[in-house]
């Protein structure tokens, strides 16, 4: 994924509200910008920290930017979760996710299970394999030198979505919950259950139901955002 205008530089001043930063900019203008991320953004959010913004497409948009990148510890790091969806599609198409080959047709945002929302829907494969279910999660949390770890904040949202998958499993579809790190320097991943033991259990259960979990790193830069390769998933602390 390329990013479709050269991305502004600056330096981060505060994340508020969830959704606002202020950034001071390379020019010395300092602007607000939308933060699409409605996580903790633990060790992210530091004030004086390099980010990157984007300028605003749409012409009903209430701010001018939207903050796309930051750099913490020499990483860089995307952070707009309206992202991971496009990557993985891309990657699949592209047959960078291995384990996702073969299927003839993708679908994205496609209704299912109870008032939900497959991020990802893969039907009819060459080998006669089941139609796939695919839901994405962006990983951004590090707090450990070469680890990743989801989630950063309490997500009764994601817990639901593990049953959802279970319950495809059950009705005997196949059922993938893809973790995207936007950030290349980790080696290893993690589910964070000292921050929601509950989603901990929940991916537990569904892993032994037979839900795959795959985790995929992605090159980031101001220029654009790559998927790049799969890396372990730890299954104990």
């Amino acid at each position: 994924m390329k990013f479709e205008h050269e991305l502004f530089h600056g330096t981060l001043i505060k994340r508020y509200k969830r959704f606002l930063a202020d950034v001071k900019l390379d020019s010395g203008e300092v602007v607000t910008a939308h933060c699409a991320n409605s996580g903790s953004m633990l060790s992210l959010k530091d004030e004086g920290n390099e980010v990157w913004l984007s300028p605003a497409t749409n012409p009903k948009a209430k701010l001018s930017y939207k903050w796309e990148i930051v750099k913490v510890a020499g990483a860089m790091v995307g952070i707009n979760t309206s992202h991971p969806n496009k990557l993985v599609e891309e990657a699949i198409l592209d047959g960078t996710i291995k384990e996702l080959q073969g299927y003839e047709n993708l679908r994205r945002e496609m209704k299912y299970g109870e008032n939900s929302r497959i991020d990802i829907f893969l039907s009819g494969h060459k080998d006669g394999k089941p139609d796939c279910y695919v839901e994405v999660k962006s990983v951004t949390l590090s707090r450990e030198a070469e680890l990743g770890e989801f989630p950063d904040a309490v997500t009764s949202r994601g817990t639901k979505h593990l049953n959802e998958l279970s319950n495809m499993v059950d009705e005997g579809a196949r059922s993938v919950m893809l973790y995207l790190a936007q950030r290349s320097d980790i080696k290893t991943f993690k589910i964070a259950s000292d921050i929601d033991p509950a989603y901990a259990d929940a991916l537990k259960m569904a892993k032994e139901n037979g839900v795959e979990a795959y985790c995929y790193i992605s090159n980031v830069t101001p220029q654009g955002i790559e998927v790049d390769h799969s890396i372990p998933i730890m299954d104990k602390e």
